[in-house]
């Protein structure tokens, strides 16, 4: 048995000159190869016209402005991460999604060097079902948070509501904010980072700000806090790229604390990761069409940082 996508997928005119590929894994919010195998089994189609049949697209075929593509995804094959009993922080959950405070530390997805105790593997244990457009290893999976990012972040339990978070986080109409303590008096009160974000050249493991190349990376920033040395704000994204906020914070001149990737310096407190929490998420839900608004309380590491600093204790 196979499954079809009820409706199609529109092509935004800013979307023009991508290669199929990389807009399929925007879209769907999937892995570029996960799009790829999809594409290379012909499961892929764009819509044709009255006088021409639909095209069966391929990986390196160009997007147009106006595109309406059919993805025709495969039964999911037999699960390869494995359920676990792990506790969840549970923020709400229904018969199309779940929303969870993700702690600082735990991985979200299977990979190598993290087989097991992933939120994947606690979401198996705990859920019926999830959506199978992500694959087998990320079934689920809408948006990731980094290993050391704690905080709220949703996972879908059936494809239709994977597609329709997909579409709402490509249109930019489900929100993210986060709350992040970073080195330095930031400058500006608040400001709007744009810039490309590709691979480091130099450690494939970092991203980094680049000039040509990349893809478009937009965070808001606004100014919560100040003291002197460190300085607490809030970041919005308009994008999601990998390390997005870890990486314009840098570039701004202002590293997260903390962060081992980015910013490897011994720090006056206690954390291990980056001082960054996804704390609101908005969203409508999938199925009934209600505006949804999340918060996550804050770690319990961050909230002593942010006790010391207002008491001037660093």
């Amino acid at each position: 048995m196979e499954q079809d996508l009820e409706d199609f997928l529109a092509a935004a005119a800013e979307d023009a000159g991508k290669r199929v590929d990389v807009w399929l894994a925007e879209r769907l919010c999937c892995s570029r190869s996960h799009a790829q195998t999809l594409l290379g089994d012909g499961r892929v189609t764009k819509e044709g016209t009255a006088s021409r049949a639909g095209k069966v697209l391929k990986a390196n075929d160009k997007v147009r402005g106006g595109d309406r593509v059919r993805v025709e995804l495969p039964t999911p094959a037999p699960l390869e991460a494995q359920p676990e009993n792990i506790p969840l922080d549970i923020l709400y959950e229904d018969d199309d999604v779940i929303v969870l405070n993700k702690p600082r530390g735990m991985v979200v997805h299977p990979a190598a060097g993290h087989a097991g105790g992933t939120l994947v593997n606690a979401l198996l244990y705990h859920c019926r079902n999830l959506s199978g457009i992500n694959g087998v290893i990320r079934p689920g999976i809408v948006h990731r948070l980094d290993k050391d990012t704690s905080g709220v972040m949703i996972a879908a339990k059936n494809d239709e509501a994977h597609l329709s978070l997909s579409r709402q986080i490509a249109a930019k109409t489900a929100r993210r904010s986060y709350l992040a303590v970073v080195r330095g008096n930031v400058k500006e009160d608040e400001g709007e980072i744009v810039t490309r974000i590709a691979r480091d050249k130099a450690d494939r493991k970092k991203m980094a700000v680049v000039s040509e190349g990349g893809r478009e990376a937009i965070t808001d920033y606004k100014v919560l806090e100040r003291y002197g040395e460190y300085t607490v704000v809030r970041c919005d994204l308009k994008t999601g790229r990998t390390h997005q906020i870890r990486v314009h914070m840098e570039y701004l001149g202002h590293p997260l604390v903390g962060d081992p990737k980015y910013s490897p310096r011994k720090v006056p407190f206690a954390i291990d990761g980056q001082a960054l929490h996804s704390y609101t998420l908005d969203f409508i839900h999938p199925r009934t069409g209600q505006a949804m608004h999340f918060e996550a309380p804050l770690p319990t590491d961050l909230r002593k940082i942010l006790t010391r600093l207002r008491n001037g204790q660093f």
